[in-house]
């Protein structure tokens, strides 16, 4: 059984070494036009989030319910 090396790029290297010149160069080629594609941003606010926890219990009455939980 091998151990895969801390380095996950010694680790492809060591799977790809055995291929082809040209598909290795195929590979380089998928791997730049990848780089170069944005990646998508998503930017959540806190605002976005406020409110999204709703109970009928007030907000000290849920904290003394964990901590009568929490001393059991």
């Amino acid at each position: 059984m091998t151990i895969a090396p801390a380095n996950p790029a010694e680790f492809y290297f060591a799977l790809l070494d055995p291929l082809s010149a040209d598909t290795k160069l195929d590979l380089i080629v998928k791997l730049s036009q990848s780089l170069k594609q944005p990646t998508p941003t998503t930017d959540i606010s806190l605002q976005a989030l406020f409110g999204a926890y709703k109970s009928a219990q007030s907000a000290d009455e849920i904290i003394a319910g964990i901590r009568v939980r929490a001393a059991e």
